[in-house]
């Protein structure tokens, strides 16, 4: 299946912390060079990108020198806050090397819960990218938890970014994650397990085999990336699920290759 992406013009890419972070716990500067230099190279192209990024704990731990994520909801976020800042000097110093400006925009739930705000943050969203700024998006770690009335927490950026890219009219949204796709069984226990091309129906055998301890499925993350997809699917649009190993993968989705699993209602065309 050859995917037609040819009108295809705002994209918006999320990047998960594994991708961003090695196992011993040292940050992926590879990872984090190919992804600005893919998102610079499609900012020249005139293409309007926004980045979705984890990572800010993560960041944060091999700043401070920690091994272990504390417990307490305090100590998480300090350390958010060590590792965003820094997380956010090397986004600037990679985007810079190829001659493209960013912005950093620090979300919570609360601010697409209330029309004013929302409106504002949609408002700067469309400002930065009319200015070809590409906008570094995550979630305010520091200050997001639910409590009270207060519904502040995203859950995950699976989550916000298809918030963002639905609310923002985005023709497709890119998941980079540790996984190269949606499988029908959990490939390291299974040997005949196959990778979907493309799925055009999020029914509820798909759901539930998601939240099954018997498959790939079963550690969570697969469950937040299919609710991103659904909104994606809902809205009209697409969203593929990649492997986030090398960022420059991104182009060969964009050029119509056969890479990840594709989730919308037409697997042929976007936007045709």
């Amino acid at each position: 299946m050859i995917r037609s992406l040819q009108h295809c013009h705002r994209i918006v890419v999320k990047i998960g912390t594994s991708s961003l972070i090695h196992k011993n716990g040292k940050v992926n500067l590879q990872t984090i060079d190919r992804l600005a230099y893919t998102l610079a190279a499609l900012n020249n192209q005139d293409y309007e990108v926004v980045l979705v990024s984890s990572g800010a704990i993560g960041v944060g731990l091999d700043k401070m020198h920690l091994t272990e994520r504390p417990a307490a909801i305090a100590e998480q976020q300090a350390i958010a806050a060590v590792g965003q800042g820094e997380l956010l000097r090397l986004y600037i110093q990679r985007f810079s090397d190829y001659d493209t400006q960013v912005g950093q925009m620090l979300l919570t739930h609360d601010t697409f819960d209330y029309p004013v705000s929302r409106q504002h943050v949609l408002d700067t969203l469309e400002t930065l990218l009319q200015r070809s700024i590409v906008p570094i998006i995550n979630e305010n770690d520091t200050v997001a938890v639910d409590e009270m009335d207060h519904r502040t927490t995203f859950g995950d950026n699976d989550q916000l970014s298809a918030l963002v890219a639905s609310r923002i009219d985005a023709d497709l949204l890119l998941v980079l994650s540790d996984i190269d796709g949606l499988y029908d069984a959990d490939p390291h226990k299974f040997q005949n397990a196959r990778k979907l091309e493309a799925v055009t129906h999020l029914g509820q055998d798909i759901l539930q085999a998601a939240g099954g301890s018997s498959t790939r499925f079963g550690t969570g993350g697969m469950v937040t990336k299919l609710k991103a997809a659904q909104t994606m699917m809902q809205a009209g649009k697409a969203m593929v699920l990649c492997s986030g190993a090398d960022p420059r993968v991104i182009l060969r989705v964009l050029a119509g290759e056969d890479v990840g699993t594709w989730f919308g209602k037409n697997t042929a065309t976007l936007n045709a």
